[in-house]
Parts: C-alpha cells; sequence; structure tokens
C-alpha cells in the first residue's frame, strides 16, 4: 500500500511534540509534585534527571535497535512504553515509584525519538522535500517546549499536577493504533546478517552515569568526603572507563570513537552538555522559586515562562539566518554571551521586586541565548564527519545534551540546595534561604555559561548548507 509521507510525518512530529512537551509541562508541576508526594529537596530533582539520564543514555541503543530491528517496530513499542509508564507516574503514590515510571518512561523516548528521526530520514528524499519536512518537526518540537509550560499550569490548576503526565495517555494510544496506516516499516540490512547491538555499551555507559549522578546528590547531605560519596564517583568514573574500552573493541560500537578527531563534533558536545545542564537547572530552580518565594500559581508561572520559548523561537530564526552569513563560531559566542547575561541578571530576582524589571528581562536573553548556542553547535557536529556516520554524531551530540542536562541539573540543584539549607539553619526565613538557594543556584549554572563561551572561542567556523540547516533544526 502507497503511503502518504505527509500524513507519516504528521504522526512522527506529533510523537516528537509529546516527548519534547514531557520536559517542560512537569517543571511547573514540581512543587505540588513535592508537597503531595513528600519530596525531599534534594530528591525532587530526580522527577527530570531520572528522565533524562534514561533518554540520553539509551538514545544511541535506541537509533541503533531501529535500524537493525525495524523503526516503525520500535517507534511503536517505544509509544506503549512512554503512554505505559506515563500512567503509570500519573498514579504514584510516593516517591520511589515516580522516579521508577519516570526512568522507564526515559527508556520509552529513547526506543520512539531516534526512530521516528530515522523513519523521517528515508520517507522523504535529500533536498527541498526533505528541508521543509525537517522544518516542521523541529517547529513542532520547539513549540511542545515553549507550550509545555502553559499547558502544565493550566492542568495542575484546573485538575491535578497527575495529569501532567496523563494527558500523554490518549496521545500515545491514538499514535500507536495509526503508525501502521499511515508509516510504512523500513530497516537496516547488516553485512553478514548479524545484528549487534552493543547492550553492554548502552548498559555501561548509563550506569555510570547514574552513579555519578546520585554521588552528587548525595554529597549535600553527606559531605564531598563521605565514603558513599567517594564510592559512587569513582565507581561511576570505572564504568564510564569500561564502557570506553568496550566501544574501542566492538565491532558495531553505539558511539565510533573515530568520530571525536572531529574538532566541530567534540566542541560541540561539551557546548550542548553545559547548555543541557544550565537550561535544566535554570528552569528547575525558576519553576520553584515562582511558586514558593513568589506565590504564584501552577499557570501563572508558565505565563510567566511563555517569553522565554517566544524569545527561542525568535533566536532559532535569526540564528539560522546568521550562521549562513557569518559562520557557526560568532553565532555560538553571542549566543553564550546572551546566556551569561541572562541568568545574572535573573539571578538578582528577589521575593517582591517587578517581573517586568528583574525576571523577564533575563528568561528573555537566556531564551535567546540557548539556541544561539545549541543551533551553530549542531551544524559543526556533522559538518565534517562520514557521510555514514552522520547519525551516529547526531545521536552522540543529543545524548550529550541530555546526559549534561542531568549532570549540570545534580550539580547546580545540590549546590542550590545546600546553601539554602544553610541560611536557614543559621536564622534567615524560609523565603530569605530559598532566595538565596535560587541566587547560588543561578550563578553557578553562569558559570556553566560562561565555559560555553570559552568552547565557542575554540569552535570551528563553518558556513552550513541549507541541508545541514533543516537537519540541526530538526535535531536541536
Amino acid at each position: 500500500m502507497r503511503r502518504n509521507p505527509w500524513s507519516a510525518l504528521a504522526v512522527l512530529a506529533l510523537a516528537q511534540f509529546m516527548v519534547v512537551l514531557d520536559v517542560t509541562i512537569v517543571n511547573v508541576a514540581l512543587p505540588h509534585i513535592q508537597a503531595d508526594l513528600h519530596f525531599s529537596p534534594s530528591g525532587l530533582q530526580w522527577v527530570i534527571s531520572a528522565y533524562t539520564l534514561l533518554f540520553g543514555g539509551f538514545l544511541l541503543l535506541g537509533g541503533r535497535a531501529a535500524d537493525l530491528i525495524g523503526r516503525r517496530t520500535l517507534f511503536i513499542a517505544g509509544l506503549v512504553v512512554f503512554g505505559l509508564t506515563s500512567l503509570l507516574a500519573g498514579l504514584a503514590q510516593n516517591p520511589e515509584q515516580l522516579i521508577l515510571t519516570r526512568a522507564v518512561q526515559g527508556l520509552g523516548g529513547a526506543m520512539l525519538s531516534p526512530a521516528a528521526f530515522a523513519i523521517l530520514t528515508v520517507t522523504f528524499a535529500r533536498g527541498r522535500e526533505r528541508n521543509i519536512a525537517m522544518g516542521v518537526w523541529g517547529g513542532l518540537a520547539g513549540l511542545g517546549g515553549t507550550l509545555g509550560v502553559i499547558i502544565g499550569g493550566v492542568l495542575v490548576d484546573s485538575l491535578s499536577w497527575r495529569w501532567v503526565f496523563l494527558v500523554n495517555v490518549p496521545i500515545a494510544i491514538l499514535l500507536a493504533s495509526v503508525t501502521a496506516v499511515f508509516v510504512a516499516e523500513s530497516r537496516v540490512r547488516p553485512a553478514g546478517g548479524r545484528r549487534t547491538f552493543d547492550l553492554a555499551g548502552a548498559l555501561l555507559g548509563t550506569a555510570g552515569l547514574l552513579a555519578i549522578v546520585l554521588g552528587v546528590i548525595r554529597a549535600e547531605p553527606l559531605g564531598w568526603s563521605s565514603a558513599e560519596v567517594i564510592a559512587l564517583l569513582a565507581g561511576g568514573a570505572g564504568l564510564l572507563f569500561a564502557f570506553v574500552r568496550v566501544e574501542a573493541r566492538s565491532t558495531a560500537p553505539l558511539v565510533p570513537l573515530s568520530m571525536f578527531r572531529s574538532r566541530g563534533l567534540s566542541t560541540s558536545i561539551v557546548a550542548l552538555a553545559l547548555n543541557g545542564g544550565a537550561f535544566l537547572a535554570m528552569f528547575f530552580l525558576t519553576a520553584i522559586f515562582l511558586q514558593q518565594v513568589r506565590g504564584l500559581t501552577a499557570l501563572e508561572t508558565g505565563l510567566q515562562f511563555l517569553p522565554m520559548g517566544i524569545a527561542a523561537i525568535a533566536s532559532a530564526l535569526i540564528a539560522a539566518q546568521a550562521v549562513t552569513r557569518l559562520g557557526t563560531r560568532p553565532v555560538q559566542i553571542a549566543g553564550g554571551a546572551l546566556s551569561v547575561i541572562g541568568l545574572l541578571l535573573l539571578s538578582r530576582a528577589d521575593a517582591t521586586g517587578s517581573y517586568a524589571l528583574t525576571i523577564l528581562p533575563g528568561i528573555v536573553l537566556f531564551g535567546m541565548g540557548i539556541i544561539a548556542v545549541g543551533t551553530p553547535a549542531q551544524i559543526a557536529a556533522v559538518a565534517d564527519v562520514r557521510h555514514e556516520e552522520a547519525g551516529a554524531a547526531s545521536g552522540v551530540v543529543n545524548a550529550g545534551y541530555q546526559v549534561g542536562g542531568a549532570l549540570g541539573l545534580a550539580a547546580i540543584t545540590t549546590i542550590a540546595t545546600s546553601h539554602a539549607t544553610a541560611l536557614a539553619t543559621g536564622g534567615a526565613s524560609q523565603v530569605s534561604a530559598l532566595v538565596g538557594g535560587f541566587e547560588r543556584g543561578l550563578l553557578v549554572a553562569t558559570v556553566f555559561a560562561a565555559a560555553n563561551l570559552l568552547i565557542a572561542v575554540g569552535a570551528p567556523r563553518i558556513r552550513p548548507t541549507s541541508d545541514q540547516l533543516a537537519e540541526a533544526a530538526a535535531a536541536a
């Protein structure tokens, strides 16, 4: 049966919209989740980190499995996992249940997202049609991130925090039921007929990163010199070392180590990881600050975030034009500078200051900055790798963004929580302690952005083609 490729695009783009929506929609619900399920301040970050870590840790394996098992097959399986775990997350009765289901939900996202992107690339031929399709894909993904805070606020205020998860269930059921009708199956025929997935590499890499994140989080109550923290950090480093050894010896590695000879790819991974850490931490801390310090509802919080999303969309359009004229490096440097200025301005917000003067300028500049860093970094990542490794390179930088986000969130929120706790112990009021923790966390996020500015100075300067621009928009 001949299928209309634009119908397939509608299914794929809606699935990606749901995955991206899930990242931002949860943030405005965090204070309600904390109060209802009795999360500790340090434990609350796992609602975000569990998802992003498993998503990033298994993203490469998901892409490889999609190629070998069948892209449509894995896409449907990912939808089923994502929908089921969304249901279980909405019904969770304690922190452990919610964190576990969020982790498996991230695994579902790691199955469906690369499968969807692979289907899109084989459905549309390189050129104008693929550029249009990738523009639609990337635009809907960006819209999902922007609308997530508004939809989350409406759901939390009118129904319950549980609906930020339950809303995914009917979407996943609908998409899973129509995918076979509109999307054709495709797979890669491996040489020799052998299907090799490198499951050991995925498990070692994800376990190592989980151990390091847990070690950073446990440093807040136990101290950096405690035996448990040292064991977790050392164990995580050992697992990551084993991961590199496995990848170096594997006949079908998840991450071909030869790719890292590309300066564009190497600098892009670091840039996107720092970008992810600063963004997730800023979103997490600001969502709690607006509700617990400034007393806003979830919907009001979402509306205050909306200008950042609009600024990000505008920045994507400006950055795409600027990199074709100036090259990637100047745009990336400008994005790093905007991110630093935005975070510094936002860190000065207090409990009573005007939104227009103390919060709005910071979130607008930061929203512009993260996209102005991300767009040229995505382009530089795949500009000088071999064509047959372009998919793997895209997977690596996206995994770097997700994992960097989880690690950055863990480090920055741990420092912020420790500072707030110290202020409260010293006699400060709860509001003053929360403001102090918020300020300290954003200043650490500013360090991440400043490091990104230095990375941008050393990044290559590339003038992209129209195809590279479309791929960067879709992968961002």
